[in-house]
């Protein structure tokens, strides 16, 4: 059974059982009500034959019809009197003799002015309400039966009318249950078609239904979004591999031809010997390098990393001490008291490949890291970036004119970008006024904690 079905038949169960209920009610709020109204009838009428007004027995004419029962009378009630000694003598009203019982007797015999007890019987074919109230004084009691067909009629038929508002109740709450599950479920199967077309591999044709600000329309609108990442993340995995492949061909080619000219190894001089083995070495170490990024990259072992609050200064002063010892350059350090919650090792290896990237293509000068309000600056003063490679220079594998001889694997500044994207941030390029370039990140304002103080470190 779809989820349609199963909402309609809960909308149509949920309308019945009102529909029910409400009938109930209001079948037995009309019988106590009916039954009230009938005891004090009798207590009245009683109360008027006591005090002489036999008149209110004397029966009314009526038009009788070939069906009607033996009656003479319209005249419903019939009433007797009880003496004290237990003799039963009729009053008026129909012919019909009523029982006498024991209690009945007694409130006769010994029964105070008013003292009354109400019971149902039947004298065929009619069924009776009837009223005994001792008169007190010796006087006996007084017996009063009023006939209750008609009423058990009204009753018959109400209830006949409420089981046929019930299940006209049923049968509208079920269509309406159907039409509202349909209208519901409407999405929620368009949805489900989606899904299916993705688990069966297809991505980019796949129409997500969007709209609506409920809980259907935000799961839709959540889903869209992800099936957009999932694409993005596969082309992005499919570029990844292409430029991997191109990047690896060049230092697999050179290993094979280094490779080739090793076979006649004892043939070369000593000279071209040991160039050859440095420059083997080189390549492995390069190749190695290239590897490792390239599995830093697509496995995002960052992302692995938990938050936890962080200060940016304290992070920026380990990476620069490192690159420092590594290449004896001078690297100066202006910072404020910026905490964020984010990840530490991820935020000092970004910070690392920019110095690392200053250090190689600025071979002299200083090199100056600005940190301030969550954004992270390296100056150098080196040949500076063109306009034309500042917009792509954190592209993977990138590589401008000038910088095609140097070593590296071209994903550095692709890592420092997907680090500063994972806290919310972004990168830039841009001229350094006087020479050189500002290379650096950003990450989000709304991951920043309140800071202290700003200070200044030299190195």
């Amino acid at each position: 059974m779809n989820l349609r079905s199963k909402l309609a038949i809960a909308f149509a169960g949920v309308g019945a059982a009102a529909a029910i209920l409400v009938g109930v009610f209001s079948y037995q709020a009309a019988s106590q009500r009916i039954s009230a109204e009938l005891d004090r009838s009798l207590l009245t009428t009683s109360a008027e034959v006591a005090a002489g007004a036999t008149q209110v027995l004397a029966p009314s004419p009526v038009t009788r019809g070939p069906d009607d029962d033996d009656h003479d009378e319209a005249q419903p009630m019939v009433a007797q009197a009880i003496a004290p000694d237990g003799t039963v003598r009729p009053v008026g009203g129909r012919p019909v003799r009523l029982a006498v019982g024991d209690e009945d007797r007694a409130l006769a015999a010994t029964g105070s002015f008013g003292d009354r007890r109400y019971q149902d019987f039947t004298v065929p074919p009619d069924d009776y309400r009837v009223i005994t109230v001792a008169l007190g004084g010796g006087r006996g009691a007084l017996q009063l039966g009023i006939d209750v067909d008609e009423s058990r009629n009204v009753l018959h038929g109400l209830a006949a009318r409420i089981t046929a508002v019930s299940a006209l109740v049923l049968a509208a709450a079920a269509l309406a249950g159907w039409l509202l599950a349909r209208q519901i479920t409407r999405r929620l199967v368009r949805l489900t078609q989606a899904t299916e077309q993705v688990s069966d591999g297809r991505l980019a044709d796949v129409a997500v239904p969007a709209g609506g600000r409920d809980e259907v329309g935000r799961l839709a609108t959540s889903f869209d979004r992800m099936l957009g990442r999932l694409a993005d993340a596969r082309a992005d995995q499919e570029r990844l591999v292409q430029d991997a492949a191109h990047e690896l061909r060049t230092p697999l080619t050179s290993l094979r031809t280094n490779a080739s000219v090793l076979r006649r190894f004892a043939e070369l001089a000593p000279g071209d010997r040991a160039r050859l083995l440095d420059d083997v070495d080189g390549e492995a170490r390069e190749l190695t390098h290239l590897i490792d990024e390239l599995v830093e990259l697509a496995t995002r072992r960052y992302e692995t990393e938990e938050p936890a609050p962080v200060e940016l200064g304290e992070i920026v002063e380990r990476a620069a001490g490192r690159v420092r010892h590594r290449s004896g350059r001078a690297i100066t350090v202006e910072t404020d008291a910026t905490a964020l919650n984010g990840q530490a090792k991820a935020l000092e290896r970004a910070v690392s490949n920019l110095l690392e990237n200053a250090v190689k293509f600025a071979p002299e000068g200083a090199i100056d890291v600005v940190v301030g309000d969550g954004r992270v600056q390296v100056l150098d003063r080196g040949p500076g970036i063109g306009d034309e490679d500042a917009a792509r220079v954190f592209d993977r594998f990138h590589r401008a004119d000038g910088a095609r001889g140097l070593p590296g694997s071209g994903l550095g500044l692709a890592i420092v970008r997907e680090i500063a994207l994972a806290h919310d941030g972004g990168v830039f390029a841009e001229p350094r006024p006087g020479g050189g370039a500002v290379v650096g990140f950003t990450v989000g304002a709304e991951l920043l904690l309140p800071d202290s103080h700003p200070r200044h470190v030299d190195g």
